[in-house]
């Protein structure tokens, strides 16, 4: 689906929309846009990790910790992350509390991240159920667990989320 995305100033952490452009073309362009990313954590304070499918566009069959993608044209970025936690993880009505907002840029993505954490209740938000193109697989990993792996720099494991989990847990000021 080539939606239409919301283009924002670069730099700019006040999330100043300048424009919009067709996924397809922020991609090939790397245009500055802006993402969610949601780290949904259970009762036992385990994070939910998943396995990108190889057929996403940005990081193909990496492991991810956060749901997540694209502010749309005309989208508050709160509503972005419910609705990609509902797209990628089939859940909702789940409790989002803003956590970071922060630049985010590597050679294929330049983005302004409004990070979120969520708190699962399955009888609140439904049980976890992938979105088969973009989820492979997931699972329940208690946060030592996820450090444990991530410690392993050839686990494959997106970029951008290494980045923000450091950020997330007050590992990185950068």
């Amino acid at each position: 689906m080539d939606e239409l995305v919301a283009l924002y100033a670069e730099g700019d952490l006040s999330g100043r929309v300048v424009g919009s452009a067709r996924r397809s073309v922020v991609r090939a362009e790397n245009l500055p846009h802006a993402a969610t990313a949601v780290l949904l954590r259970d009762a036992r304070d385990r994070v939910y990790v998943h396995r990108r499918t190889d057929t996403k566009d940005l990081y193909p069959g990496m492991h991810d910790a956060f749901a997540g993608g694209v502010v749309l044209a005309g989208e508050d970025p709160v509503a972005a992350a419910g609705r990609e936690l509902a797209e990628e993880l089939g859940v909702r009505n789940c409790d989002l509390r803003p956590c970071l907002r922060y630049w985010y840029a590597d050679p294929s993505t330049s983005y302004l991240a409004y990070v979120f954490e969520a708190r699962y209740d399955p009888e609140r938000c439904g049980p976890v159920v992938h979105q088969p193109s973009e989820v492979a697989a997931g699972w329940w990993l208690d946060l030592p667990d996820l450090l444990h792996r991530l410690a392993d720099p050839t686990w494959p494991f997106v970029p951008d989320g290494r980045v923000v989990l450091d950020r997330y847990l007050g590992r990185s000021s950068a």
